[in-house]
C-alpha cells in the first residue's frame, strides 16, 4: 500500500479528540451460543455508556419475537436505553401500530423507523393493508405515542434509488413526518460521508446524521455484506488486509486502526456522534471507545 495511505491511518494524537456520543447496534441472537455472546458484548460495552442500543428486526419481520425478547431484557437488566428496529414489510399498519403500543407499554421510547427489506424473492411492495414507506410508517407511529424515531440515511445512494437527489427527497419525507435524526449505512468513504452531510444542509435538513462505522472483523464477511448494502470499500482496504487472516492479532489491530482514524476523521469536520454497527461483537467496540475517548 502507498505510504501516504499509511500516513491517512496515523493516529492523531489524544490532544485532538474531542467528547464523541457513542451508539450501538445489535441483533437478535439465534441460538443459545449467539445469546451469550450478544449479553457479553452488551455487558462490555455499557460502561462506555452510549446514547442508545439499537436492536435491528429481520427480513419482513422474521425476528420478531427475539427483537422483542432482547429489547424487554436490555430494558429490564441493564441500564441503557433501547431502540427498537420496525418495518413496513409483510405487516399490516394494524399489526405494526400494536407492536408500537407493546413498546411504549414496556417502556421503550425510541424507535428505528425503516422501510426494510423483504425475504429473497421479488422486490419490495407495499402490503395492501400496510404502511407503504418509511414516511408513512414515522407519521402512523407518532400517531400511536410520542416516540422518538431515527430512520435510515444513504450517503453513497440506495440500491434501489435512481438519484443521490431522491435520497435526499426521501430523507426530506422522513424527517418531516417527525423522525428526530437520521443514521447512515456505513461508509468506509469518510468523504463521501461529509459530502452527504454537506448536501442535505444545502437542501434544508438539519436534523442531526449520525454516520454509520463498521469495525471490519473479518474483511471478507464485510466485502460480502457491503456488496448487498451498496456499500463502497476503497481500493486501499483491500490492499490494506490483502493476506491477512481474519481473528488474528495484525487483522484485530488493523480494523482497530481503521475505525478510530475514521471516527477521529469524522470528529475533526465537526461529528459529535457516531453510530456503531457491532455484529454483536465487542473486542473492536471496546477499542474503538477507549482510543477515542477524551484526556486531560
Amino acid at each position: 500500500m502507498h505510504s501516504a495511505k499509511l500516513d491517512d491511518l496515523k493516529l492523531r494524537t489524544a490532544s485532538d479528540v474531542r467528547t464523541t456520543n457513542l451508539s450501538f447496534e445489535f441483533f437478535p441472537p439465534r441460538t443459545p451460543a449467539m445469546e451469550t455472546q450478544l449479553w457479553s458484548a452488551i455487558q462490555r460495552l455499557a460502561p462506555l455508556r452510549p446514547s442508545f442500543v439499537s436492536v435491528t428486526y429481520g427480513a419482513g419481520g422474521t425476528t420478531q419475537a427475539r427483537t422483542h425478547a432482547t429489547v424487554a431484557r436490555i430494558l429490564r437488566e441493564t441500564s441503557l436505553c433501547p431502540a427498537a428496529h420496525l418495518t413496513c414489510v409483510g405487516a399490516t399498519r394494524d399489526e405494526v401500530d400494536e407492536v408500537a403500543r407493546t413498546y411504549w407499554e414496556l417502556g421503550v421510547r425510541h424507535l428505528v423507523a425503516l422501510r426494510g427489506d423483504p425475504p429473497p424473492g421479488p422486490p419490495y411492495a407495499p402490503h395492501p393493508d400496510g404502511y407503504p414507506y418509511a414516511a408513512d410508517l414515522v407519521a402512523g407511529l407518532l400517531r400511536v405515542a410520542p416516540f422518538e424515531i431515527s430512520v435510515a440515511a444513504y450517503p453513497e445512494q440506495h440500491p434501489e434509488s435512481r438519484s443521490a437527489q431522491e435520497d435526499i427527497d426521501n430523507l426530506r419525507r422522513k424527517l418531516d413526518a417527525g423522525a428526530t435524526r437520521a443514521i447512515t449505512q456505513f461508509c468506509f468513504d469518510t468523504s463521501a460521508c461529509l459530502r452527504f452531510r454537506d448536501r442535505c444542509a444545502a437542501a434544508g435538513i438539519f436534523a442531526p446524521i449520525i454516520p454509520g462505522l463498521l469495525p471490519i472483523t473479518n474483511f471478507t464477511q464485510m466485502t460480502n455484506f457491503a456488496a448487498r448494502c451498496g456499500a463502497t470499500v476503497p481500493a486501499w482496504l483491500h490492499d490494506l488486509f490483502a493476506g491477512i487472516e481474519p481473528n488474528t492479532e495484525s487483522a484485530t489491530a488493523l480494523a482497530a486502526i481503521v475505525a478510530a482514524e475514521q471516527a477521529r476523521l469524522l470528529q475533526s469536520h465537526g461529528v459529535g456522534d457516531i453510530h456503531v454497527y457491532t455484529m454483536n461483537r465487542a473486542d473492536l467496540c471496546v477499542a474503538l471507545g477507549r482510543l477515542l475517548a477524551k484526556r486531560d
